[in-house]
């Protein structure tokens, strides 16, 4: 179950920091908002996740799902470049967090 809730905030993560870039610096209320509520959802997830998963494994797994989304979703619509490498690099991410659940 922490691994389900650890995934849930790390797509929060995304959530967030997608809602941050899009605020222009908090002068947007729509994105503004949702980076606040998705911000706190995301840290209350991975505190709750923590509780059963090693610290350094919860971080790394959180991020790394988090950032992945991230750029995914940039690439997804057009404000960063697709490339080869870049997706590679994205792959090579979520292998590292397969590696973590499968090596806890």
């Amino acid at each position: 179950m922490s691994w389900i809730v650890l995934v849930g905030s790390g797509v929060l993560e995304a959530v967030w920091a997608t809602a941050l870039g899009r605020s222009d610096g908090f002068s947007r209320l729509v994105p503004s908002l949702v980076f606040g509520v998705a911000l706190v959802l995301s840290m209350v997830g991975l505190a709750w996740a923590m509780r059963d998963l090693p610290t350094g494994t919860a971080y790394a797994a959180w991020v790394g799902i988090g950032a992945t989304l991230t750029a995914a979703w940039a690439m997804a619509q057009g404000d960063e470049p697709v490339s080869v490498a870049r997706v590679l690099c994205l792959l090579a991410v979520v292998s590292g967090i397969v590696g973590l659940k499968l090596t806890h």
